[in-house]
């Protein structure tokens, strides 16, 4: 439409001077009379040939103003179509979105009922380990405790209790001093009254001095020598704490110790190796 007002707009001029010229012609040719005829021919040539050089005048410049339009008109569907296009691409790219956003949804939904299935199932696996074991456990505790012979002392224990200590024992003689000290600790808060109390108290305060943990090696070895004072174990838990407080840099403590050491268990091996580390400490 703008291409075509553009056209109007630009034509006026030439069919306004067409329209002059031909006004013009028309009244020469109504007054002709008043001139010769040789005159009157001229000047008829001469507007002719004006009117003709108008009218050509007129018709390029209307055939200009058409391409233009044309050209204007066809760069116009041209954008549109590209424009067209543009639209219709995107339209497809937000419904491949939304068909992408759809499938993710749905494979969502699924991976997250398949999760929940499979935790289930695991919790429900979990659960008959746990009533097994705790079945075998309750068989165990069920069955006669069993005699117990150690560091020269004879008792009974249950069988959950042999197995305990037997772990704990296990780990200190492998070395792992960090897991059989608490393995050991465990024990004792788990069985206060055990048999295993004496030899478990004795393999604790070992693995506290391995772990150079030495104030609680010592509270642990007294604790031992207190209530078991004719323990087979005791003189050695006593040079023990001696040793413990020599690493500690206390030397007036150890010799007081292993003094006691000596009256205390005058013939045992503790007490003699007593003797020599006293002298190196004079």
């Amino acid at each position: 439409m703008s291409s075509l007002s553009n056209l109007r707009r630009s034509s006026l001029p030439v069919i306004r001077s067409v329209a002059v010229g031909s006004f013009l012609l028309m009244s020469f040719v109504a007054h002709a009379g008043l001139f010769d005829d040789d005159e009157a021919r001229k000047a008829i040539l001469d507007l002719r040939q004006q009117l003709s050089g108008l009218n050509a005048t007129v018709n390029n410049n209307l055939s200009a103003a058409q391409q233009r339009s044309a050209d204007e008109i066809a760069q116009l569907r041209k954008s549109m179509l590209e424009l067209q296009n543009q639209i219709d691409k995107q339209k497809g790219d937000i419904s491949q979105l939304r068909g992408d956003n759809e499938v993710l949804a749905r494979n969502l939904a699924e991976m997250q009922i398949r999760q929940k299935d499979i935790l289930q199932a695991s919790e429900q696996k979990l659960q008959a380990v746990e009533q097994r074991s705790q079945a075998v456990e309750q068989k165990l505790t069920k069955l006669d405790p069993v005699k117990i012979v150690l560091d020269g002392r004879e008792f009974m224990a249950d069988p959950t209790e042999k197995r305990d200590f037997d772990a704990a024992f296990a780990l200190f003689r492998t070395g792992d001093f960090v897991k059989s000290q608490k393995a050991l600790f465990d024990f004792i808060q788990r069985y206060p009254g055990s048999g295993y109390s004496a030899s478990a108290l004795y393999w604790l305060g070992n693995a506290q001095y391995s772990n150079r943990d030495y104030k609680e090696a010592i509270i642990n070895f007294r604790s031992m020598i207190s209530k078991n004072p004719d323990h087979v174990r005791a003189p050695e838990a006593m040079l023990s704490v001696a040793n413990c407080q020599l690493e500690m840099k206390d030397a007036k403590s150890a010799k007081k110790t292993l003094e006691d050491l000596m009256k205390t268990y005058p013939k045992s091996e503790a007490a003699f190796a007593g003797v020599e580390r006293l002298r190196t400490l004079k």
